[in-house]
Parts: structure tokens; sequence; C-alpha cells
């Protein structure tokens, strides 16, 4: 692909990105199956630019003011995120003067908006949160990709051999710093083509979405339930941690949500999970395992904002309103799933999500509807499976998972015990 037809693919896959009217990952995904053709270089430019332009919008879509052509254009050649002597090629004299003047703003000097990019809704209550300069240092850190995080299936592997076996295919694999499961790649490879991933010795899976499977701690033989199981990421892992054994149930209401985890389950050689799409969570499928349940996690629906650097579209298309029925969700969720537990159960409240309101206030709000549940230390829950020092703890003893302090995403976790 000559270079003026790579920046003119760049400013038509943003003019469907910015539409905002469906996830960003999806969209790039149906560009990359219509035109196959494509190579891992333009593949590359693409997406990176694409995702460039939407951690970075309102500052490019300010900078794009002083040049001309269409605005999809603009911001591409502001956002891009290929080889810079390819994009030279692609601009008129003009444009390359423009981008030269756009580059050398010092952007320290402009309005705190255009250097943080996130919505005042979004900003504000994080700022409040984290003081200034833990909040710049997460804007610092959301404005970087993240890492592939990989989690070591342990009923088939360990994860010295895995890394071993990574290292042998020229893969820079690191052990994750809290998880005993995880592996940190370098780079992204194509993951699907290795055998370690395709015989099921590995899941893709960020660090702190495994310590909310380990901090549920599922034990042999017990009856566990994944609440809100999605494509079963953590099902998979709970089930790892199970041995194999026991029953573990893993509720979605997306029938697609669960048809993707069939794949996984088929690789992962686990027998003991049971999916089941269910209508609502007062669903009678519910009821009847009322006072049965060994643990029960509750990865709730959020806004998902602790995946910014994945999926920087989210800040432009979630809103206070749509939070606002969220947290609504989110506290018939939590008390319809603690109906599950027996006594001496363990339920777990997560989300990867960076707001308070979708988190603590959730979290305090069903202690005090629900004081037959003992609120549980998150770092002595830790501390007890062997992950020690001061990983995502807060002083109300909860598990909260910042990018710029854990290089994770964002996730955020309350235990309790039922008494």
């Amino acid at each position: 692909m000559t270079p003026r037809a790579l920046l003119d693919a760049c400013a038509a896959l943003l003019r469907e990105v910015l539409k905002f009217d469906a996830p960003a990952d999806g969209i790039v995904s149906a560009h990359f199956r219509k035109h196959r053709g494509l190579g891992a270089r333009e593949r590359h430019t693409l997406a990176e630019t694409a995702y460039a332009v939407l951690r970075r919008r309102l500052l490019l879509q300010h900078l794009a003011q002083g040049g001309s052509g269409p605005p999809e254009r603009r911001l591409a050649i502001l956002g891009w995120a290929g080889d810079a002597a390819f994009l030279k090629a692609a601009l008129s004299p003009d444009e390359q003067a423009w981008l030269a003047r756009a580059q050398a703003v010092d952007r320290t000097m402009l309005s705190p908006k255009l250097r943080h990019n996130l919505p005042d809704w979004i900003a504000q209550p994080l700022q409040t949160q984290l003081g200034d300069d833990g909040f710049w240092a997460l804007v610092a850190s959301l404005d970087e990709p993240a890492p592939l995080d990989l989690r070591v299936n342990t009923l088939k592997a360990r994860r010295e051999p895995v890394q071993a076996e990574l290292a042998g295919a020229g893969i820079d694999a690191k052990a994750t710093p809290h998880s005993p499961w995880g592996l940190r790649l370098a780079d992204k490879p194509a993951l699907n083509k290795l055998d370690l991933f395709t015989r099921g010795d590995v899941e893709v899976q960020d660090e702190g979405s495994q310590l909310l499977a380990l901090v549920t701690d599922p034990k042999r033989g017990e009856m566990v339930v994944d609440f809100c199981a999605g494509a079963g990421g953590k099902t998979l892992a709970l089930g790892a941690a199970m041995k194999n054994t026991g029953r573990l149930y893993a509720f979605d209401v997306s029938g697609h949500r669960l048809d993707a985890l069939k794949p996984r389950l088929a690789r992962s050689g686990l027998s003991n999970v049971y999916p089941v799409q269910i209508a609502h969570e007062r669903d009678d499928r519910i009821k009847r395992l009322a006072g049965k349940i060994d643990r029960v996690l509750v990865d709730a629906p959020c806004s998902g904002l602790g995946t910014l650097r994945r999926n920087p579209d989210l800040k432009w298309r979630q809103s206070p309103q749509a939070v606002e029925e969220l947290n609504a969700k989110q506290t018939a969720i939590l008390a319809a799933a603690s109906r599950l537990l027996k006594t001496g159960g363990r339920l777990v409240y997560a989300t990867c999500s960076l707001l308070a309101a979708e988190n603590e206030a959730i979290g305090d709000a069903f202690s005090v509807a629900h004081p037959g549940f003992e609120k549980l230390d998150a770092a002595t829950v830790l501390d007890g499976l062997g992950v020690t020092g001061a990983v995502g703890l807060t002083a109300a003893g909860n598990l909260r998972l910042w990018p710029h302090l854990h290089a994770t995403d964002g996730f955020f976790a309350m235990i309790w015990r039922k008494v």
C-alpha cells in the first residue's frame, strides 16, 4: 500500500470509529475482515493510529484546527502510529509544515482538559480521589498501550516451562509480579499460531483479572458461581484453581458471550464448568441454588473505565447517566448473588471500573443492607494466598488496582464471608 493510500485508509477507519456507535475494537476487527489483503505493517498502523486518536482526542482535535482538509485526515496525521518517513511521503509541503508546527506546541502550556483528554465527569472524581500527582500519573499511564498478560492454565502446565517454551519461540515473557499464574509479554505475537495456546496451556488475561479469581479462592470439590461470566476468562481461572473438581456455574444474560466461552473451554481441558444463560438476576435457575454455593464471584457489569488503555473509546461512549443505570444493576445483581451462599461462603464483588461510584459505594451499601455478611480484609486474604506486599490494598481493606501503580487494568474487589 502506498503512503497516501495508507493515510487515506486510516482516515476512513477513523471516520467509522469516531461515530461512537459501536466498540472501537469491533469496528477495527470488522475492517480487517473486510480487507484481508492488509499486511502486518498496515494493520498495525491502522489500529494503533485509531487508538492514538481515541486516547488524545481532545488534544488532537484542538491541534487539527490549524490544518486543512477533511478532519479525519488531519487527525490521522496527528495520531499517526506508523513509520514517520512513510507518513512524510504522503503529505503535501503545506501539510508537512502544519504538522511541524503542531508537534512544536508546548503541551504543558495547554489547558488541563487538553492534557488529560478525559470528559469532566470522569476527570473530576479521579482527581479528587488520587490527588494531583496520582491523577497525572494515571493520565500518563492511560496514554500508553497495555501490556499483554497470559494466565498459565495450571490444570495443564506450569509457569516456568511455559516461559521457557515462549523463549524458545523468541518471545520474551516475564513472570507477573503478583499473580502466581501470570506471564507478561514484551510484544504482542500471534498467539493463536503457537502450540502452547492451541493446546490450552495459556489464556490471555490481565494480571488484575487473575487476582480477582485468586481472591475468590475456590477449593477442590466446591460449588462455585461466576455470576457475570461473560466470555469466561475468570471462569477458566476458577475452574483450574478447583483442579477440575466440584461444580462451577458460569451465569450470564448473554448467550453470545457464553458462546465465546465454548472454544476456550474446549482448549482448557475443564469438565467441571456449566455455562448457563439466565434471563436476569432473579431467574428461577438461580433461586434453586440458594444457600448451596461455597463461593460467588460477581464481576459486575460496569463502565469498563479501568480498561481505557485497551479501550480508549469507552471514555467517549459512556456517560454519567449510563453509570447511574449500571449502579442500579450492580446493586440488584450483588444482592441476588449473595442469596446463593451457604453459611461460611465467600462473596467477591468486582469491577473493572476506576470510579468509586461503581466500587466502594456499591460495596459499602451492600454491607449496610446485609449485616449477615462479614467484610474480609483483602490484605489478609492475599497474604493467606502467598501474595505479599501492598498490592492494591486500600485503608478500607479492599483491593484496588491502578494502571499507573500496578501495571494492570483498573480493578476493584470487596470480599465478604456469610456468617
